[in-house]
């Protein structure tokens, strides 16, 4: 089973099924055991009622320790692993799995939000929330597109199929913070045929004055109104 305490001990593959270091981890946790205390008090059950039992009665669940519950939910987050594999990893129920997953990842989001590190969703509100960083304005902007099942609709097949990945997909713009690799913004989702730019475009991102925008070739044409943009120029074959 993965356990925390044993798998901190291996950085490399912490990293790799958290995204974080331990010291990342660390300063994450009392954020989320704070959160998930107020939502689910000791004292009362899942579904809100008094408890019969003392808290700790009963059979010992895996994810007993606060430190599991988080690792728990970051492994999911990080790698997206179907339940029946999640449920080999941690020796649970796929139905246990699917509970914990339900339970926790509001917490996770809540802690996020309380540490200030989740991303903006709405483009007119970026450079309002970006004022209030101690970090400099320089972003890096970039399409992400994640598989999903092909749907059964053609025209949704259709709509869904990247090109670009030959398979269908889910796609979404991240704007990074350059120099802390903070995840500054998050647009909505799109299918994968859409266009980086466009995407883009639909959003109406407002950016601080002072900005400075790195892109790629994808966002060819998207000029928004900041201090300056950087693109790479495009590689043309040489005629023979």
């Amino acid at each position: 089973m993965v356990l925390y305490q044993k798998v901190r001990r291996n950085k490399r593959k912490f990293l790799a099924l958290t995204s974080l270091t331990d010291t990342e981890f660390r300063e994450l946790l009392p954020y989320f055991a704070a959160v998930y205390a107020e939502k689910y008090e000791g004292n009362k059950t899942l579904e809100g009622k008094k408890r019969k039992r003392a808290v700790g009665g009963g059979r010992k669940s895996v994810l007993d320790k606060i430190e599991q519950k988080l690792l728990f939910i970051l492994v999911y987050q990080k790698d997206y692993p179907l339940q029946e594999v999640l449920a080999e990893m941690f020796e649970m129920s796929q139905s246990s799995v699917n509970d914990w997953l339900h339970r926790l990842l509001p917490v996770l989001g809540q802690a996020l939000d309380k540490m200030g590190l989740m991303p903006e969703r709405k483009g007119k509100n970026f450079a309002k929330t970006e004022q209030k960083k101690a970090e400099k304005p320089k972003y890096i902007i970039d399409g992400t597109e994640r598989r999903i099942q092909r749907p059964k609709d053609p025209e949704k097949q259709a709509l869904h199929y990247s090109g670009k990945k030959k398979q269908h997909t889910d796609k979404n713009i991240l704007i990074v913070q350059a120099d802390s690799k903070r995840v500054t913004y998050l647009s909505p989702t799109q299918p994968g045929k859409v266009h980086d730019k466009k995407v883009a475009d639909q959003a109406k991102i407002r950016y601080p004055k002072k900005a400075t925008l790195h892109k790629d070739t994808g966002f060819q044409g998207y000029e928004p109104k900041l201090k300056r943009s950087y693109q790479p120029k495009k590689i043309t074959q040489a005629k023979v």
